[in-house]
């Protein structure tokens, strides 16, 4: 089959791999129809990720048809149309049974490799590092599915893979954003980064009650989509200090609710002297991420408001204002999304017409060309907000 497969930092290929196998009583095998470059798949792309290995498969936002089940599964059956979440979990563990299925103790088979590093495991992902599990992923013809009774859900052929694809990821992570934040009604709510995480952080809001919203990014067409799409307020932070237009739009008390939609490589956020140093820091290997949102989060938020935190951050970040979060009575919330927990109740508001997720694509592509859309998407140009491609 064909796939896109990391080599190096922004050295990713379309190349022909072995068609996926069972290999387990639990596993599926899904002819891939629809899958998505990630944002996240950025920090893979930028050698920031740690334990890729030469020809990694790529991709964790995917969707298509089951096309063979392993003899244990029972939810589904060959001819199923199914969204895949991007992380795997067992359904049977002590966190799969609370809910916190992005914490899985069973589906990373190099969970103790992680522990050295930050104590415990999450759960396995789909191409994303050996770190996490070396699954491949499903930027691909094909994908093999661990735990398929648990994970994958099925979608009615009614709704085109468009506007379903995205519940594999980024729309769980924009709503489980919103819900970390604990908005209640009327609250304002800020989101940093625009990109296709924070487009959905920003309608999620908005769904749970926000009274006002608004969306922080410098890139032009990305504050056009929040703007219009996302009916936010938007602040572009290379033209305007972000901090003293926050205090001015909401009289001096800071927004409510914050989101960190950017992660570890922010760009240019929170000054331009603290980006620079994160950046030169980053290169010389001092840290691993560029925290200069979070800081600029913690700045702004107002006292005993909320942070959240969908922006992914790989290991140390330097500097961060702990006197002021501690001071000012902040609580924040974090964490890979529990994709599994959202995927039937996000189902239900695409079916009922509250939303149509596929408003954040900008490119329609095949996997030839996702070697190009890669560095197109990283370095924004094109109007480049979402690509989606069909294998």
């Amino acid at each position: 089959m064909r796939a896109l497969c990391w080599h190096g930092k922004s050295d990713v290929r379309c190349e022909t791999v072995p068609d996926p196998k069972l290999e387990g009583p639990g596993d599926a095998i899904v002819k891939v129809t629809a899958c998505a470059i990630c944002g996240s798949d950025l920090h893979l792309y930028d050698g920031y990720m740690p334990a890729m290995e030469k020809g990694d498969v790529l991709g964790h936002e995917t969707m298509g048809e089951v096309v063979e089940v392993g003899a244990e599964v029972k939810n589904l059956k060959v001819g199923d149309r199914v969204v895949i979440p991007f992380n795997i979990s067992c359904g049977d563990c002590f966190f799969c049974r609370k809910g916190l299925w992005s914490l899985c103790d069973r589906s990373n088979p190099n969970a103790a490799d992680v522990a050295k590093i930050m104590g415990h495991s999450p759960a396995g992902l789909f191409g994303y590092s050996h770190l996490l599990g070396g699954f491949a992923g499903g930027q691909a013809e094909y994908i093999r599915v661990p735990y398929a009774d648990v994970g994958p859900i099925k979608v009615p052929d009614g709704l085109p893979d468009e506007q379903v694809l995205f519940l594999s990821d980024i729309f769980p992570t924009g709503y489980m954003a919103a819900e970390n934040a604990g908005i209640e009604p009327g609250d304002t709510v800020a989101v940093w980064g625009c990109g296709p995480v924070g487009q959905f952080a920003i309608q999620s809001a908005w769904m749970l009650g926000a009274g006002r919203v608004i969306a922080i990014d410098t890139v032009p067409e990305r504050l056009a989509m929040a703007e219009l799409n996302g009916r936010a307020e938007v602040i572009d932070f290379a033209k305007t200090n972000v901090y003293e237009c926050l205090q001015d739009l909401t009289k001096g008390r800071g927004p409510d609710r914050c989101i960190d939609a950017v992660g570890a490589e922010a760009h240019g956020m929170g000054g331009a002297m603290g980006s620079m140093l994160d950046k030169v820091k980053a290169a010389a290997y001092l840290a691993t991420d560029r925290p200069s949102v979070l800081r600029e989060v913690i700045q702004c938020c107002r006292k005993g408001g909320t942070i959240s935190v969908p922006g992914v951050y790989i290991g140390f970040v330097d500097k961060l204002p702990f006197g002021a979060f501690m001071n000012k009575g902040l609580t924040m919330r974090s964490g890979q999304t529990h994709t599994h927990r959202y995927l039937g109740p996000l189902l239900q508001r695409i079916q009922a017409g509250e939303i149509d997720p596929s408003f954040v694509i900008t490119h329609i592509a095949t996997l030839e060309q996702g070697p190009q859309l890669y560095a197109t998407f990283r370095d924004k140009q094109d109007g480049c907000i979402k690509v989606v491609m069909k294998p």
